[in-house]
């Protein structure tokens, strides 16, 4: 994959802004996601929706948190997620969709899946 210089700017920037939002908490559908967020330099406290065994269960677990950063893959499932997620956690606490149309502009939607942010790290260190 053609990465720009800027892509790599906006990618650094990006990592540094959501490192700055200490009381949120960012939401990913996996392992995988966390650990291509980790491996850019994202400092901050991850969780991974499929740990929980459901929708549910997921949400009255994170409801608990002031603000949340989703960062749901852009294909079918990351949109069903991020609306029902809107959907069940909307009164209860803060959501913030933000970071994901970031991610897409920066990447010109050429990175639908959170995973493939590791083909930045090289440009990264």
């Amino acid at each position: 994959m053609l990465v720009t210089e800027q892509e790599i700017h906006e990618i650094r920037n990006f990592v540094f802004q959501l490192n700055l939002m200490k009381d949120s908490v960012v939401v990913v559908e996996g392992k995988r996601d966390a650990s291509a967020l980790k491996k850019l330099g994202f400092s901050g406290q991850i969780i991974e929706f499929h740990k929980f065994g459901g929708i549910v269960n997921f949400a009255d677990y994170v409801a608990r948190y002031e603000k949340l950063i989703i960062l749901f893959d852009r294909d079918r499932k990351g949109r069903y997620l991020t609306g029902k997620t809107i959907q069940l956690l909307q009164r209860r606490t803060k959501i913030d969709l933000s970071f994901k149309r970031k991610l897409t502009v920066i990447t010109k939607g050429k990175i639908r899946f959170v995973e493939q942010l590791v083909c930045y790290e090289s440009y990264l260190v």
